[in-house]
């Protein structure tokens, strides 16, 4: 991998991550059309804490108070109508679906998708281009069978729940982490901007335990010192793009739907099973 690469794989990640179109199918579908080498796990610890920061530092205020909420409901043994604790506790339930789908199936689909220094199987890209396609189908169909109201502090413990089963999904590349939550949130009836701030949080915890078993990967197997400069870079690209698209993506939404999300999702699930058919 070169720079030029690693800034462009780096960019997609912190854009896709967020935005709803699968930062992991991208991953796959760059190197995939251009005959790119795998990027190694070096660049993925790289992508993964890139992101990481770019939502702590996005929403570090929210941190702060989510955490000292969640610690005196602890201290006191009680929640109450405290939004604040309501909703740091609603984050750490609504994050249980995700890592269990993490610990028990990623390996497995890590291999049927993205398996290192493999060429993907044909049936593979095209199982993802029916994916990619399905899911913008839903997000075009939450956005239309729910009024958009509810605002982020009405969110309730089902709410919570249902979200995070919705990201459980994203283990499948083309699913999208932020696609599967934001499209929940809005079948639930939340307010768009609200479905992607609840998102945004709630994707932290999976993001910090796929990062944390990347970093403790890459200590067991080590790093070489010529992937130091394609790691800083990827780490770098994926943490300012990736703060900017939450920026984006939180003022876009409060004036527009998520249409235009979704009419991308099915012209790239066309690209794939096109490119998959024909070679």
């Amino acid at each position: 991998m070169n720079i030029l690469q690693a800034i462009l794989l780096g960019v997609v990640q912190g854009a896709t991550e967020f935005i709803p179109i699968s930062s992991s199918a991208h991953l796959i579908i760059i190197p995939w059309l251009f005959n790119w080498d795998d990027p190694g796990l070096a660049f993925d610890v790289a992508l993964h804490l890139g992101t990481l920061v770019a939502l702590l530092v996005f929403f570090a205020a929210d941190w702060v108070r989510l955490i000292r909420a969640g610690i005196m409901s602890i201290v006191e043994r009680k929640i109450g109508d405290d939004i604040d604790r309501r909703l740091a506790w609603w984050l750490v339930i609504g994050s249980i679906p995700g890592a269990m789908a993490g610990v028990l199936f990623e390996s497995k689909i890590e291999e049927l998708f993205h398996a290192p220094n493999a060429q993907h199987n044909a049936s593979a890209m095209i199982a993802m281009g029916i994916i990619i396609a399905l899911l913008g189908a839903a997000l075009f169909i939450a956005e239309r069978i729910a009024r958009h109201t509810r605002a982020l502090k009405h969110v309730s413990l089902r709410d919570a729940i249902l979200i995070g089963c919705a990201q459980a999904l994203a283990i499948f590349p083309g699913v999208s982490r932020s696609g599967a939550t934001i499209t929940a949130g809005l079948a639930l009836g939340l307010e768009r901007e609200a479905a992607a701030r609840f998102s945004f949080l709630l994707s932290a915890p999976i993001i910090a335990g796929a990062g944390a078993k990347s970093v403790f990967n890459l200590v067991r197997d080590g790093i070489a010192s010529s992937e130091l400069t394609i790691f800083a870079v990827g780490f770098l690209a994926a943490m300012i793009s990736g703060y900017l698209c939450i920026k984006f993506l939180l003022r876009f939404l409060q004036r527009n739907s998520t249409d235009i999300f979704v009419y991308y999702r099915w012209l790239l699930a066309a690209l794939v099973i096109v490119v998959a058919v024909m070679r």
